[in-house]
């Protein structure tokens, strides 16, 4: 007789096998030496808004590295297509590099047809693509755009993921911008409300994360056109050096110094004359390398043959 399983309700509560599991798993590998992954964290904040006459994106411009800021203007908002552009957060290599395939591909497709490519053709590309390295791109990309259909705002996952919805935020900030785009929008907005909410949704989520930060570069699309506003709105946090940090010599000891002299051998040394200007010309006992040296003066000029003895 077939034995029919009865699934058990879930019992009410916290439950936590998971955090169990984990520190079984710690001590079972290697007596400790096993450590469970850190959460990879996004930075950035992005967003985007669909009002009445197309789409309004939105980003931040700070890069970091771990607890380091790598760039104070990164450029996060990236050209698709004359009507699409895509904000990433992420790992900065891999939301350059996925743009710029998509983008090819997509330059490829308008010149075989003539046409402009369709929003929704280009979140599927992205979606196909970054399904098939099952998160291994951390690309976290919000793309939108205008076509002949109409306005279009997709969000599309490092999983491979895909979500259209008419306001969007990722990022590590994606919550406090989100509670501002939840809490403000309407549909059918104009175009300086519809900038305004993304900038406040930024600026929330700058405030509120230290991956994001700086500048705020917004793009509008519309059936006329682009408009990439950067910087729309500047950092409200600068300050100057209030001291010159510039050391005297020798503040720094010099603890070891090791020279090492290269011994060269002067074979043919030539002097040609031309009018005003010197030309000279030393050949050195080498491997058939020639490369010119530093110019000494505006009319004399060097090429030394080296070689390694």
């Amino acid at each position: 007789m077939a034995q029919f399983h009865v699934f058990e309700a879930p019992v009410s509560g916290f439950n936590f096998e998971n955090s169990t599991r984990n520190v079984l798993l710690e001590n079972a590998l290697g007596e400790g030496k096993s450590k469970a992954p850190k959460p990879v964290k996004t930075g950035t904040t992005i967003a985007g808004v669909v009002f009445k006459d197309g789409v309004v994106l939105g980003a931040d411009t700070r890069a970091t590295s771990s607890e380091v800021v790598a760039d104070k203007m990164c450029a996060k908002i990236h050209y698709i297509a004359p009507n699409i552009y895509c904000c990433g957060a992420g790992t900065a290599a891999d939301t350059f590099k996925t743009t710029e395939l998509l983008s090819s591909n997509l330059t490829i497709f308008s010149l075989n047809s003539e046409r402009n490519p369709r929003v929704t053709m280009a979140a599927h590309i992205l979606q196909d693509m970054l399904f098939r390295y099952r998160g291994m791109i951390g690309a976290n990309l919000i793309l939108g755009g205008v076509d002949f259909t109409g306005n279009h705002l997709y969000t599309v996952g490092p999983f491979g993921s895909m979500d259209k919805r008419p306001y969007l935020a990722m990022g590590s900030g994606d919550l406090a911008a989100m509670g501002i785009l939840e809490d403000r929008f309407k549909a059918n907005m104009e175009l300086d409300e519809a900038k305004a909410l993304v900038r406040d949704a930024i600026h929330s989520g700058i405030m509120s994360d230290l991956g994001s930060g700086h500048n705020i570069d917004l793009c509008v699309i519309t059936r006329q056109g682009v408009d990439y506003i950067r910087p729309y709105q500047e950092s409200e946090y600068k300050d100057t050096r209030k001291e010159k940090y510039k050391y005297k010599q020798g503040t720094t000891p010099v603890l070891t110094e090791n020279v090492v002299r290269l011994e060269l051998e002067l074979l043919h040394e030539t002097v040609q004359s031309h009018s005003a200007t010197c030309r000279q010309e030393v050949f050195l006992n080498t491997d058939e390398v020639t490369r010119p040296a530093l110019s000494l003066d505006r009319n004399l000029l060097f090429f030394i043959h080296y070689s390694s003895f």
